[in-house]
């Protein structure tokens, strides 16, 4: 027969016996505290992102957040030209005074429409520069339905038919510029005469064994393009003579008009000469019409001329 073994301690028995269970649930617990502890760390996480709440889509900006449209502007209109489609603007320093040396003479110098057939190429000043801005007839008139400009026009007839167009007629300064340009040329394509304009014809009479008559030579106003000045105007030397304001002898009743260009005839036909020895009711088959007219944004202008209301003091019109 065994001896009965001595009974354990007291400590032992309760590390083996009591205990074993405490070790089952220790386990658990920490599985349960394992799930609440990520629990807390997800709530955690969605409140640093989230603010705690549930996660939702983006909002919408409304339409009040959204940023007004620019206010539509309307665009500016284009300025309108300063002239009218069938004149030319004419703009720049005019001289007043202006001496040119002939090299050359086509005719004795002594004669009083004597032809210069080459000038020196560079004009001279000696007056004063003004400026001037103005808008001319890039041709001579020519009325509607018609082939040839208008003739057999005066002063008065010219002044009347440019008022009709709402135009004026020229005055010489005007005139001479619009021709010589800045450059001060003698003829308006340059300083050596060329056949470029209808002039120096010798064909000038009829064939009339009574009386002579003069011819009508006109040509139609764009037939010769390179008869051109520096600001594009065309035939301002012969063709038609064309009647302009002499600046000065406004009140100079009835001796108010220069005659500008010259006509068909073998004569100057340069920019600056004129004839003043006629009436301003003298009309001829080689005189006539030009206008000119302020151009856009140009604040001043030259004296209009009404026509006259009597009858000329000298004599009557020339047929």
């Amino acid at each position: 027969m065994t001896a009965p073994k001595p009974p354990e301690p007291r400590e032992a028995i309760a590390a083996t016996g009591p205990r074993a269970p405490l070790k089952v649930l220790g386990a658990r617990q920490m599985a349960l505290g394992l799930l609440v502890a990520g629990g807390l760390a997800l709530v955690a996480s969605g409140a640093a992102f989230g603010g705690g709440k549930a996660s939702q889509p983006p909002a919408v900006p409304s339409s009040k957040a959204l940023a007004a449209p620019a206010p539509f502007v309307q665009p500016e209109a284009a300025a309108p030209p300063a002239c009218p489609a069938e004149m030319v603007l004419v703009e720049g320093e005019y001289c007043t005074d202006v001496r040119q040396d002939c090299n050359r003479w086509l005719d004795d110098a002594s004669l009083p429409f004597a032809r210069c057939a080459e000038y020196s190429p560079k004009s001279r000043c000696v007056g004063k520069r003004v400026a001037l801005r103005f808008c001319i007839d890039k041709r001579e008139y020519t009325p509607p339905g018609q082939e040839l400009p208008q003739n057999w026009a005066s002063f008065e007839i010219a002044s009347q038919t440019c008022q009709g167009l709402g135009k004026r007629i020229c005055t010489d300064s005007e005139w001479n510029f619009a021709c010589e340009g800045e450059e001060m040329r003698p003829y308006p394509y340059g300083y050596e005469r060329k056949p470029l304009c209808n002039q120096d014809r010798t064909d000038l009479f009829e064939k009339n064994p009574r009386m002579q008559v003069l011819a009508d030579r006109r040509e139609p106003a764009g037939a010769r393009p390179e008869c051109v000045s520096p600001f594009g105007v065309e035939n301002m030397a012969g063709n038609m003579d064309e009647p302009t304001l002499r600046e000065g002898f406004e009140k100079n009743h009835p001796f108010r008009n220069a005659l500008k260009g010259g006509w068909w005839m073998p004569a100057r036909n340069r920019c600056r000469p004129a004839t003043t020895a006629h009436d301003d009711y003298f009309k001829d088959i080689q005189i006539g019409v030009r206008c000119c007219d302020e151009a856009g944004g140009t604040s001043s202008s030259p004296a209009s001329v009404a026509p006259a209301n009597s009858s000329p003091a000298s004599s009557p019109p020339v047929p």
